[in-house]
């Protein structure tokens, strides 16, 4: 397909379903370092959610809240628990992208609705992708407020927006999904066909593999090389891997983590550990082993390793990234805090670390 026949401008934001929004909403600000800019609700005209947005860098989150018992996305709620519900993408014309999506074999997940205010107006759409998940296309070229009808500023009596303290965040970097074993290529071959993407990396079981687990991974980007998605799969292991875990707890396919982009990881790593963020922890063994690995970089290895960050290299540079705990009680999605120094890849040269290091926690929690 060529990319020009249903052209992305970029992920416009991701909106997740959860048990409370504005608990929610209180733990990204203080936990992750957004600012709660925009509130729907009651007050504001709506009657079957709650909805704040928040914002740092370029990177938009809407946490929505269900209010009464009759919601439509109730059950997600009990199946899922707190979760990514939609990947927006902000394009140019969303009835010719809806079309485009359906003709080249999408299921469609909400017909263009034209939203109306005195702002103007909002277009939103959508299909389905893997799970319950879906991607919307939204345009507001004609809408002059805030985010979407429905949304207001935030009004100090309902969130006092004073203690907002940015932790250094930009963009979003890549959004990981775990699929089922076998549905890996179906929806890499979906995203190349509806939306244009191309294949960009792929890893199997020897890539991927510790001890115990393994798991297949492949990633597809956008035409312009800004929206990337890795997809995994399990791989036959001796146990069972963190996305088998997945799968179990979350209830079926869905978004595993997302990776914000930072340009001083070593900063942003710090605030976010002053604000009782947990990370993964990797031996100090790792470390020790490091030199010889990536060679030299511009950051200092012992803080590096007093922070936890792991560091990767490959033809086009190198990249220190870190994980967080999974953000909730289940043990579905977690966040990924990355810097890119030239490098475009994923971090292969850590995978191993890293899964063993999920496996400890797996083992924790009696799930391995």
């Amino acid at each position: 397909m060529n990319t020009q026949e249903l052209p992305i401008r970029r992920i416009d934001h991701i909106r997740f379903f959860v048990g409370n929004a504005r608990q929610s909403a209180y733990f990204y600000r203080n936990a992750f370092g957004f600012e709660v800019v925009a509130y729907a609700g009651l007050e504001t005209g709506v009657r079957h959610e709650a909805a704040y947005l928040l914002r740092q860098g370029d990177i938009h989150f809407v946490l929505a809240s269900p209010l009464r018992a009759d919601h439509p996305d109730n059950q997600r709620l009990l199946i899922h628990g707190d979760s990514v519900q939609d990947i927006a993408f902000e394009v140019d014309d969303v009835e010719a992208a809806y079309q485009t999506a359906l003709a080249k074999g999408a299921m469609s997940a909400k017909a263009p609705t034209y939203h109306e205010d005195e702002e103007g107006v909002y277009v939103h759409a959508a299909i389905h992708t893997y799970g319950d998940t879906i991607h919307s296309f939204v345009n507001r070229d004609r809408y002059r407020g805030l985010f979407a009808p429905g949304f207001k500023p935030l009004d100090p009596e309902r969130y006092s927006p004073r203690t907002f303290h940015p932790v250094g965040f930009k963009s979003i970097d890549h959004i990981v999904g775990n699929v089922e074993l076998g549905q890996m290529d179906r929806w890499v071959h979906f995203y190349e066909e509806v939306l244009g993407f191309k294949q960009l990396i792929s890893f199997d079981d020897k890539d991927i593999s510790t001890e115990y687990t393994a798991l297949m991974s492949k990633v597809v980007q956008d035409g312009q090389g800004r929206i990337k998605f890795p997809l995994n799969e399990p791989a036959p292991g001796r146990k069972r891997s963190q996305v088998e875990e997945f799968l179990e707890f979350y209830g079926g396919p869905g978004v595993q983590h997302i990776a914000l982009s930072t340009d001083d990881i070593i900063a942003t790593v710090r605030a976010l550990r002053h604000n009782d963020v947990s990370f993964l922890h990797v031996p100090d063994a790792y470390y020790e082993m490091l030199p010889a690995r990536v060679g030299q970089i511009e950051e200092d290895l012992h803080e590096l390793a007093q922070l936890g960050i792991l560091v990767d290299r490959d033809d086009e540079g190198y990249l220190l990234q870190i994980f967080t705990k999974p953000v909730e009680d289940r043990p579905t999605l977690f966040f990924e805090v990355i810097q890119r120094h030239g490098s475009q890849s994923f971090g292969k040269g850590n995978f191993k670390a890293l899964f063993e290091a999920i496996e400890r926690e797996q083992a924790l929690r009696g799930t391995l």
